[in-house]
């Protein structure tokens, strides 16, 4: 899910898009807005159907000069092997070259293109109403007829190991925040320390709300200042789909946004006019943060953090990871598997799940360190 302000610079763009596309495209966005759909995943279909349109233009299947003019004909008769042509065009068209390397979409590229294509034509052939007949634009849904692939998924085990391998613990979780309170300025050189020092206890507490409650990116982003309840320890949140829910934070992170908004109206003038929590100097006037904002200090300080031992060459982590470190420790101390889900947002309890195998990926190496003391004890 995307900031408030890159969500109106999605709500922009997708306008601007719908002006070059067939009417029963544009009817097709409205009825997914009402539906809820986020202005970023529109304009993300939008996207593949601009793709899609030219390949019809190209081919000359459409027979148009202009995509915006493709009948609902085309796609009615559109035949099962020019779906199949279409899919073989994503999966072989070069979309860059570096280094004298040519690169093709990857499968889930592909994946991605050709369900916003069915999501398109399910809409046409089965939530469509002719004024005057009564009945949909056409039934013929020749899209259903094409599969697709996402790469394999890793098996649990997999990925629980690479799930571990990117999160903190709870002592480097305190070593990190610490480093950032009084150890990162540094390492800056004057001005940049500067710079960060404006910034610190916003980025201290943006981070801290991640590490403490397991939100994403783009809904601590999102945060209004009557979304926290101090006394209850909660904040509502959106989440994906515009869902509204309220989750549980650690204390210790809204202590450090108490931190924040201490001086926040102070470093970041006309805050006070905005009802955002996390805010940046933008035009000369303070803005709601960006989630690409939030991802580059979060990159950059982790780097810095990781690369502070002789030799190292550090790992960046993403906000994202702050998710997967919030949801081990939560297993890790005994959290219950439901409310976990609740809390993450996630829509099933398989995708929760994936972390219990973290626990399961713990107790190996607690069994192996039994196994490898008793062989010590039989041989002595």
């Amino acid at each position: 899910m995307a900031s408030p302000r890159e969500s109106l610079l999605h709500e922009k763009r997708l306008e601007t898009h719908l002006v070059d596309m067939p009417d029963y495209v544009i009817e097709y966005v409205r009825s997914k807005k009402r539906a809820k759909y986020s202005a970023s995943t529109l304009l993300g279909y939008v996207h593949e159907y601009m793709k899609f349109f030219n390949w019809l233009q190209h081919e000359g299947i459409s027979g148009v000069d202009c995509i915006k003019d493709t009948p609902l004909s085309i796609l009615e008769n559109l035949t099962k092997k020019n779906a199949e042509f279409y899919k073989e065009y994503l999966e072989e068209e070069i979309i860059s070259v570096e280094n004298d390397v040519k690169k093709k979409r990857s499968e889930n590229a592909v994946a991605r293109n050709i369900n916003a294509i069915k999501s398109l034509f399910n809409y046409l052939t089965t939530e469509t109403e002719n004024e005057e007949t009564g009945e949909c634009y056409f039934y013929r849904n020749v899209f259903s007829k094409i599969k697709v692939h996402k790469k394999d998924e890793d098996s649990a085990n997999r990925r629980a190991k690479k799930i571990s391998s990117v999160i903190l613990n709870n002592q480097e979780i305190n070593e990190f925040l610490q480093y950032l309170r009084s150890g990162y300025e540094y390492s800056l050189s004057p001005r940049q320390r500067n710079a960060f020092l404006r910034d610190k206890e916003r980025d201290i507490s943006i981070i801290s709300m991640m590490l403490g409650s397991g939100a994403r990116v783009s809904e601590v982003a999102s945060l209004t200042i009557k979304d926290i309840n101090f006394h209850k320890r909660q904040m509502d949140i959106i989440r994906k789909g515009g869902k509204a829910d309220t989750v549980e934070v650690l204390v210790s992170s809204l202590d450090d946004l108490k931190d924040y908004l201490r001086i926040r109206e102070v470093r970041y003038p006309g805050a006070k006019d905005t009802s955002y929590v996390f805010v940046s100097k933008y035009g000369g006037s303070a803005k709601p943060i960006s989630v690409r904002a939030i991802q580059d200090f979060v990159t950059k300080y982790t780097l810095a953090f990781n690369s502070q031992e002789e030799f190292s060459t550090g790992q960046a982590l993403s906000p994202h990871k702050f998710r997967h470190t919030f949801a081990s420790e939560w297993i890790k101390n005994g959290g219950n598997l439901i409310l976990l889900r609740d809390q993450l947002g996630h829509n099933s309890i398989e995708t929760t799940e994936k972390y219990t195998n973290l626990s399961s990926v713990e107790s190996k190496k607690v069994m192996s360190d039994i196994e490898n003391a008793r062989n010590v004890d039989s041989k002595s």
